[in-house]
């Protein structure tokens, strides 16, 4: 009699589910990369910056596409602070509450900024003709004191509040924070300098002093996503809080 052995199933790997910290570092780390969707812009609005561009023909295109990527921008920006403060408020609550202000903050002059250029765009549209020069001219530089605010000096105290909140913290290597910790002098000397006309906002310098905050913040992007926090004290704390005691467990 021959006996036919059925092949032993082997069960199927449970999947690890996700932690709540892990979760919420994936979703910041997702968050600070999208915030850089918005290089483009440099290009695309060139010509909306343009001295005679209210009176031309356009692109309007790339003008519209350029707002629109901002305004994804601004609003990712609110969501890496709105994301990381239950966590980073274990180490200082002021600190982390003055990060989420910030990060507001510079969204708000994000959308200030998009409105203005959009307004010249909704000008010419409407053959306002050559009297609207000087509108066009103002709302333009508008556009780039708002940015020169906005977009360069906040992220400079941004980086110095959660870059402190987090170099104390331990929740990411000590060299990530220290990049932002050290770029906030340098870009806070380059808002000055542009501030009282030493050289434009587009310019060689005014890239290379933005440079070390836009590496920090896209490795921070990178390192949440990819690894999440590092096991430290507040990790510790908040995963022993997530954890049900033993005798409701067995209950």
């Amino acid at each position: 009699m021959s006996t036919t052995v059925h092949p032993r199933k082997t069960a199927a790997p449970k999947r690890v589910p996700m932690t709540s910290l892990r979760k919420t570092s994936l979703t910041a780390g997702v968050f600070y990369l999208i915030t850089f969707i918005s290089i483009p812009t440099l290009f695309l609005y060139g010509p909306v910056k343009g001295p005679n561009y209210i009176v031309g023909s356009g692109p309007d295109t790339q003008v519209l596409i350029g707002g629109l990527l901002e305004i994804i921008v601004a609003l990712a920006g609110i969501g890496t602070a709105v994301t990381l403060y239950p966590v980073i408020k274990r180490q200082n609550q002021g600190v982390a509450l003055g990060f989420v202000a910030t990060r507001t903050l510079e969204a708000a002059t994000i959308f200030a900024g998009v409105v203005s250029l959009l307004s010249i765009v909704s000008l010419r549209q409407s053959g306002v003709g050559p009297d609207a020069l000087f509108t066009g001219q103002a709302l333009a530089a508008g556009y780039s004191k708002t940015f020169l605010l906005g977009q360069a000096l906040l992220p400079g105290i941004n980086a110095v509040l959660l870059g402190s909140l987090m170099y104390k913290s331990r929740l990411v290597p000590r060299w990530l924070p220290t990049l932002g910790l050290i770029g906030a002098p340098i870009i806070f000397a380059s808002v000055i300098a542009k501030y009282f006309g030493v050289y434009d906002e587009v310019s060689a310098w005014s890239g290379l002093a933005a440079l070390p905050i836009a590496v920090w913040e896209f490795s921070l992007g990178v390192y949440l996503t990819v690894k999440g926090f590092k096991p430290c004290a507040i990790t510790a704390e908040m995963t022993e809080e997530a954890t049900p005691p033993a005798d409701s467990v067995t209950a």
